[in-house]
C-alpha cells in the first residue's frame, strides 16, 4: 500500500504520481491510494473484500464531513484473481488496485489508512501520515 498524488490502474499495472508521501497540507489535499494485492495461487479464483477505513490519531474513523458522528472516509471493494493461460502453478497473482480522493483534514495532526481485507487487518496494511501545521494567521 503506498500514498500518493495519484493512481492509476491501467492494462493491469500501477501506475503512481507524486508516490511515498507522508506529510501533506493543509489546506484540500490529493490522496491517491496503490494497492498490489498478491494473491496465493490456492486463494485464486475466490472473492476477496477489502475495506480502507481512514482512522484519526486516537485509532477512530474520521468522519469525512469533520462533523463528529459524520459518515467516515472509507472506500472498497472486492477482487477476484484468475488464473491466467500459461501461468506457472504455484504462482502468485498480482491484482492492482487504486482510488484516488481529495480529503481536506485539520492542521497538525496524523492520520492512517487502515486496510481490512475478509474483516481482518494486520499492522503491515497500513500507512500513516500527517497534515502541516497552518501558517500563522491562518485560519
Amino acid at each position: 500500500m503506498m500514498l500518493a498524488d495519484h493512481a492509476q490502474v491501467a492494462d493491469g499495472k500501477l501506475f503512481i504520481a507524486g508516490g511515498g508521501w507522508s506529510l501533506a497540507g493543509p489546506g484540500p489535499i490529493p490522496c491517491g491510494i496503490a494497492l498490489l494485492f498478491h494473491v496465493p495461487w490456492q486463494q485464486t479464483n475466490e472473492r476477496t473484500a477489502f475495506m480502507l477505513r481512514l482512522l484519526d490519531e486516537d485509532g477512530r474513523p474520521f468522519p469525512g464531513t469533520g462533523e463528529p458522528g459524520g459518515p467516515s472516509v472509507e472506500a472498497g471493494g472486492q477482487i477476484e484473481a484468475g488464473r491466467p493461460a500459461g501461468m506457472a502453478p504455484g504462482s502468485d497473482i498480482n491484482v492492482p488496485v487504486a482510488f484516488n480522493t481529495v480529503l481536506q483534514l485539520p492542521p497538525g495532526r496524523r492520520f492512517t489508512w487502515v486496510l481490512e481485507i475478509n474483516g481482518r487487518t494486520d499492522d503491515a496494511w497500513r500507512v500513516s501520515f500527517a497534515t502541516r501545521e497552518a501558517p500563522p494567521g491562518a485560519f
